[in-house]
């Protein structure tokens, strides 16, 4: 991962989401099922800002599509 220590945070909703990673909607929320087999415990957690509101971190976001990135370019080498 990145140094995080120099960024500034910045909260992103959903609808940014699915347009940064192409994924839909019911995707993100299986990776953050535990129940569900499409769980991904390296996705990063929402915040709940309140009445009902979530949020995510850019910048956690930005550095899963990252390592997802990494993890499919050394699959591809091996």
């Amino acid at each position: 991962m990145t140094d995080t220590s120099k960024r500034t945070a910045r909260f992103i909703r959903i609808k940014t989401i699915i347009k940064k990673t192409g994924l839909s909607r019911a995707s993100i929320y299986n990776k953050l099922n535990k129940d569900s087999k499409y769980h991904d415990p390296e996705f990063p957690e929402q915040i709940k800002i309140g009445g009902g509101a979530v949020v995510w971190i850019e910048h956690e976001i930005d550095d899963w599509m990252t390592t997802q990135i990494r993890n499919s370019r050394e699959s591809a080498i091996i």
